[in-house]
């Protein structure tokens, strides 16, 4: 089974994903976590120089550079994982590529997207994908609470493109509500945890256990 976590910077993803993986582990399911763009050593470093706020990089080679990260880490750790048995859990997949590019940097339609991550992932799509939907301001101000830490190059977006990001990520859900479930990241830690547990719990009976990822059809 192939879970991944979607929202703008400050929406609560790596926490949830940690208490998900903790409550996963206790129950004895073999979990293994990947973040985007990361998880293989041509991906971290795909990661430094996007994150720098130092590069000026174009777009489309944002895209590019994403998705080749993204490319690598399915093949390399995502797939032999799954083939597994491994429950595997993403902090971002192809659904930020839609939302950032395509929404916020305004590049290509969904249609062309869609056609390119079937082609970067070799079909393979999340089997539930939980967006954590919050504003913009309530995100920047949870992340002006965190210490130490200075924005990167992706943080750096204003609030328009925020805006562009946040309706991208909407309207991927209202395309397709059985894989994308929207929870209000506006509410308590365990809370959401409680629903992604209730919702993945069900999601397990549906599918008679855990399963592997899904895919695309063309």
């Amino acid at each position: 089974m192939l879970i991944s976590f979607e929202g703008i910077d400050g929406s609560g993803k790596s926490t949830q994903i940690q208490k998900l993986v903790e409550r996963l582990r206790l129950e004895g399911v073999e979990v293994e976590v990947f973040r985007e763009p990361g998880g293989t050593p041509l991906a971290e470093r795909i990661r430094e120089m996007l994150l720098d706020p130092g590069y000026s990089i174009h777009p489309f080679a944002e895209l590019l550079l994403f998705s080749a990260a993204r490319s690598q880490l399915v093949a390399t750790r995502i797939r032999p994982a799954l083939e597994r048995g491994t429950v595997v859990i993403c902090d971002r997949f192809f659904d930020s590529t839609t939302a950032y590019q395509g929404g916020g940097r305004q590049l290509e339609e969904p249609v062309w997207l869609n056609d390119f991550h079937y082609r970067v992932t070799g079909g393979l799509v999340p089997t539930r994908t939980y967006f954590l939907d919050i504003s913009p301001e309530d995100a920047v101000s949870r992340r002006m609470n965190r210490t130490g830490q200075a924005a990167d190059r992706m943080e750096s977006g204003d609030r328009a493109f925020y805006e562009r990001v946040m309706a991208a990520y909407r309207e991927l859900a209202r395309q397709e509500p059985h894989r994308i479930l929207i929870l209000d990241a506006n509410q308590s830690v365990d809370a959401l945890h409680g629903q992604i547990w209730a919702d993945l719990a069900r999601l397990r009976v549906g599918t008679r256990g855990i399963s592997d990822g899904s895919s695309k059809t063309s």
